[in-house]
């Protein structure tokens, strides 16, 4: 819509209600993608109804290295966003839009893809095994506190 002049533009539509900036994002990254990543634009959808507005994603973009296991490195980068919708009223000076502003990070995140190894495996093994066999040691004497509070108390009852 920049690409037109404001006149152009306002003799063609009656109003800027008219102009409709509803979009759909399928899809935005900033290189390849590695494993486990999500980017928070994918699959966004604005639909605009009886109105119209303009859109702001102000993105902030820090480049990434993703390392792999066997020593590979892919360079690529991740993003955050930050959204902004204002309403634009017939009035105004501005004119229905959706804006990407996008920041580059002087930071480098480095990911890298380690396997735990067999020990850290054995001793997490250990300590879900042991609360296991706690919890159900505490369930197993309140179970048995409680039997024995019902049976007495139906005993002295009975007398």
């Amino acid at each position: 819509m920049h690409g037109l002049s404001i006149v152009v533009a306002q003799q063609i539509f009656q109003s800027v209600k008219q102009v409709n900036v509803s979009h759909i994002i399928h899809d935005l990254s900033f290189g390849p993608k590695y494993p486990g990543i999500h980017n928070s634009l994918d699959g966004t959808a604005r639909i605009l109804h009886e109105t119209s507005g303009t859109f702001k994603y102000f993105i902030k973009v820090v480049p990434t290295e993703y390392r792999y296991r066997t020593g590979q490195v892919l360079p690529t980068n991740q993003f955050s966003v930050t959204e902004y919708f204002t309403s634009v009223k017939d009035h105004d000076n501005s004119w229905p839009a959706v804006y990407f502003l996008y920041d580059l990070s002087p930071i480098i995140v480095t990911i890298k893809e380690e396997r735990q190894n067999f020990t850290h495996f054995l001793t997490r093994l250990c300590a879900v095994l042991g609360g296991t066999f706690a919890v159900t040691g505490m369930l197993d004497r309140w179970m048995y506190r409680l039997l024995d509070f019902v049976k007495s108390s139906s005993h002295n009852m009975v007398r």
